[in-house]
């Protein structure tokens, strides 16, 4: 059953403990609410402030189990935090480790400041989680996908635009690349596992994948340098640093351009058009 007046209680404690730095908004000189307000609460919840409003107010129906995630990931919970949040609301707390999809606060915190840095989190999978703005204005819109599309090695085999991110001569370095990652995964995981499942789907649909599995190539790794072929600004090569969550498993990949190349300015261009609309 669904502890109203714990559940309201929890969320405003967590709401005034929460300062705008924290989750990337200007504090303003003229804040005088402790901690954030409701409506920035929603917003990062991505839910109407009435909604979240009713639930501080011990008010409205049983939140579901997404909303329930929503609202642990909007407020930057860690999982003790996020697990007490669902049985509040009267849900059994969502499996951890490599299945969870709730990023670490640490994580966000690191995220919500790369302002002018095209930076991703992503699922061992090579599912998007969070993007920077800066990110979608290079890859596009990652975590609008669904079902197994949602992972970027099922989206390389089985849609051709998935491809067009990168330039022709790297293909079939990249396709080695995610039927390794893809093959030491299901090893890791076992039969029955997401990895697993995900393995049959696309080798079902993808005759390329077929023939690099039965290479079994493991261990193939991305080059240090990634080249990122995009419509307005062109070719971009960018480094890539990763930092892992090691109880989550979910990996931060960052983007950067050496100081002063081409693709540094290209990079600084993309900031400026990135925001409006293409064509």
């Amino acid at each position: 059953m669904i502890d109203r007046a714990g559940l309201a209680e929890f969320l405003r404690s967590r709401r005034h403990a929460m300062q705008p730095q924290d989750v990337g908004l200007p504090r303003g000189q003229r804040r005088r609410t402790e901690g954030l307000r409701r409506e920035e609460v929603a917003a990062l919840c991505h839910m109407s402030t009435d909604y979240y409003a009713r639930l501080e107010r011990e008010r409205g129906p049983r939140p579901s189990e997404q909303m329930v995630a929503s609202i642990a990931q909007g407020l930057h919970l860690s999982l003790d935090e996020r697990d007490h949040l669902f049985l509040l609301a009267g849900h059994r707390p969502p499996p951890r480790g490599a299945l969870s999809e709730h990023v670490s606060p640490g994580l966000l915190r690191i995220l919500d400041r790369l302002t002018d840095t095209p930076a991703e989190i992503v699922t061992e999978l090579g599912e998007t989680l969070r993007q920077t703005p800066l990110c979608v204005a290079l890859t596009g819109d990652a975590t609008v996908h669904a079902g197994p599309a949602r992972s970027i090695g099922y989206r390389w085999f089985t849609d051709p635009s998935a491809r067009a991110l990168h330039a022709p001569e790297d293909h079939d370095h990249l396709s080695r690349v995610y039927a390794s990652h893809l093959r030491r995964l299901v090893t890791l995981r076992g039969p029955g596992s997401r990895a697993a499942q995900l393995a049959e789907l696309a080798l079902a649909r993808s005759e390329e994948l077929r023939q690099l599995w039965d290479a079994h190539e493991v261990g193939v790794r991305v080059d240090d340098v990634k080249r990122f072929v995009h419509p307005q600004v062109g070719v971009l090569e960018l480094h890539c640093q990763t930092l892992v969550d090691p109880q989550q498993q979910h990996l931060l990949l960052v983007y950067t351009a050496v100081p002063g190349s081409e693709s540094y300015e290209r990079l600084e261009l993309l900031s400026v058009v990135g925001a409006q609309p293409l064509g």
